[in-house]
């Protein structure tokens, strides 16, 4: 019997986890659930699963989901608050965490997890990107267990050699390819994005996920993203990553080895598939995943990326090079940017525009502990913030000003 705890459980990946253990209930117990506000379907969950703990971020929320958890007599204690994320996490009757908390939010409950030894389903690549020296730091301290839940790094980890040591060159390896879907605006005429909407780049073609790494599809910073997670997990360079322009999103990633020979794991694009290996692994269980018919996908497409479609990709191995806080100052740009453009504030188009602004303003320093990491990330979210207000004051201002113009 496996005890999980399951951060964020209400998204894409803790539903989807949760259906995956529902299919095998002699073989994990849930201890812990948490949201950050969704109290009608943590409240469900905790009826279904019957967690020791559950855990919401939002105050009012928690208060909701504790009065309905003691008319219906469950017996489960509700917290609330980000410190008992952390709390839920280090429990000793915890075994697994699987980290699925969207965003920046899920740096310190993860890195509690690590230190504490955990096993580790990590779904947050956020985690990797702002902190990756002071994350994997402590899961080599710690010895936790780590295992990538994203579908590519997931990918790569069952396509590498079965106890790889870090060392692409000493186990063979030639380089790391990435694929990616594309998003839903691939073939969409560059003159046409400047109109997109938040629905539009929601709408993803292949993957069922939430509205803030939909979008990151969209603008294929998700795959930036996962570049510098693949660089933190692998311990490869940003010339050993390649990312592959895959529309058909059957081929979640491949290794190619130096005797030509090129490895590639092979599924329907369904989030059950990755989790049910890290939640079995080293075995394998029943993810409730339809088997791939190879006959109906017919053809396979690749396609390099289009930089020029996509600049937040180039701005992610740029940061990446550039190393110390720049994926922090990326990655908090990016969640100010794509939550302006979900707020219709700025178009699909000047995500990239900010993101850039502020790697160019802030410098970067040395990361040697998690302060630095959250130093860069408040300083480049503010800057973000105060870059898409001048974006947004300029834009009210045009009216006014096109009589002189």
């Amino acid at each position: 019997m496996q005890n999980l705890t399951v951060l964020g459980s209400t998204g894409s990946i803790g539903t989807s986890t949760l259906d995956v253990v529902a299919r095998h209930p002699g073989k994990f117990q849930i201890v812990a659930l948490t949201a950050n506000s969704q109290a009608d379907l943590l409240f469900r969950q905790c009826v279904q699963f019957k967690p020791r703990y559950a855990v919401m971020l939002d105050e009012d929320a928690a208060m909701q989901l504790r009065e309905r958890v003691r008319a219906a007599g469950l017996g489960i204690e509700v917290l609330s608050g980000a410190a008992a994320l952390e709390q839920v996490c280090v429990l000793p009757e915890t075994d697994t965490v699987m980290a699925a908390i969207v965003g920046a939010a899920g740096l310190r409950p993860t890195l509690a997890a690590a230190r504490a030894g955990k096993k580790i389903l990590l779904a947050n690549k956020e985690t990797l990107v702002m902190a990756g020296n002071v994350f994997m730091d402590a899961v080599h301290a710690s010895g936790s267990v780590l295992l990538p839940i994203d579908s590519e790094h997931n990918a790569i980890f069952q396509a590498l050699p079965r106890g790889y040591d870090g060392d692409l060159a000493k186990n063979g390896v030639r380089r790391i390819l990435l694929t990616a879907s594309g998003g839903p605006f691939r073939n969409t005429p560059l003159e046409e994005l400047q109109h997109v909407t938040p629905e539009q780049a929601c709408a993803h073609p292949n993957w069922s996920m939430g509205r803030k790494i939909s979008v990151d599809s969209a603008s294929m910073m998700n795959k930036g993203l996962e570049v510098i997670e693949a660089h933190w997990l692998f311990n490869a360079g940003a010339d050993d990553i390649q990312v592959v322009v895959h529309p058909q999103s059957v081929i979640h990633s491949l290794v190619e080895y130096v005797d030509g020979s090129v490895l590639a794991q092979l599924g329907n694009p369904d989030m059950r598939i990755p989790i049910a290996y890290g939640l079995a692994w080293p075995e394998r269980i029943d993810s409730g995943v339809a088997p791939l018919d190879l006959f109906k996908v017919a053809t396979m497409d690749f396609e390099a990326p289009d930089l020029g479609r996509f600049p937040c990709l180039a701005l992610a191995y740029q940061a990446l090079r550039a190393a110390g806080t720049a994926p922090a100052i990326l990655n908090a740009a990016n969640e100010v940017a794509v939550a302006a453009f979900l707020d219709k504030q700025i178009s699909f188009l000047l995500i990239p525009h900010v993101i850039e602004a502020v790697l160019d303003a802030l410098p970067v320093g040395k990361v040697g502990s998690l302060d630095d990491v959250l130093g860069a990330d408040a300083d480049a979210r503010r800057m973000a913030q105060q870059h898409i207000g001048d974006l947004v004051g300029a834009r009210r201002a045009m009216p006014l000003l096109r009589p002189n113009i």
